[in-house]
């Protein structure tokens, strides 16, 4: 005699794959499709299929098909919920994070940018024709015989000029506490 257990977990196994697994293939285009942003479309479909079996096993449902595109539609919204809450996200290859930065930090930017600011002024503290050869030569980069013939003056003077220059504006930067700002292979 068989046992009225096992004639009703049949039972629902028959109408399971009668009535509900034949709607897999348009349930999930009915999720991609109306949810996009689901990463994990089987997570909806397989979610729905089991609130479907349970609710079945209390009780009867009449129309499968209407009654499963309705959980799954709860389903998909529950995810997006949950994962809009939550701050985590999935990461499937760690190496593809970029957990620490190569560029320069906040603290270190600044530090430039003041660094930079009070090299203009030590710059424009200089006397005129000390100026112009350290403006052309450091940083324009033109090239020593050219300012000398710009400026009209020996290669010898912009020499002269351009290392009491920098000294100076070395001098002045290391008053204000900035050291190393540049060093003698810079020069």
């Amino acid at each position: 005699m068989p046992s009225p257990l096992r004639s009703q977990s049949s039972d629902q196994t028959h109408w399971f794959a009668n009535e509900v697994h034949p709607h897999e293939s348009a349930l999930r285009a009915y999720v991609k499709n109306q949810f996009p942003k689901i990463g994990d479309v089987d997570d909806v479909v397989q979610e729905s299929f089991l609130r479907i079996w349970s609710a079945q096993a209390k009780n009867p449902i009449m129309s499968a098909k209407a009654f499963l595109f309705r959980i799954a539609r709860h389903a998909a919204i529950d995810l997006t919920r949950r994962s809009k809450a939550s701050p985590i996200n999935g990461v499937r290859d760690l190496d593809e994070m970029d957990v620490i930065e190569d560029g320069p930090g906040v603290v270190d930017i600044v530090s430039m940018a003041e660094k930079t600011r009070l090299l203009a002024k030590a710059i424009d503290a200089l006397p005129a024709r000390c100026r112009e050869v350290v403006v052309l030569r450091k940083l324009k980069g033109v090239p020593q015989a050219q300012v000398a013939i710009f400026l009209g003056i020996s290669e010898k003077t912009v020499e002269t000029q351009l290392s009491r220059g920098l000294k100076r504006c070395e001098d002045f930067l290391r008053k204000r506490g900035v050291h190393h700002y540049y060093t003698n292979e810079s020069r």
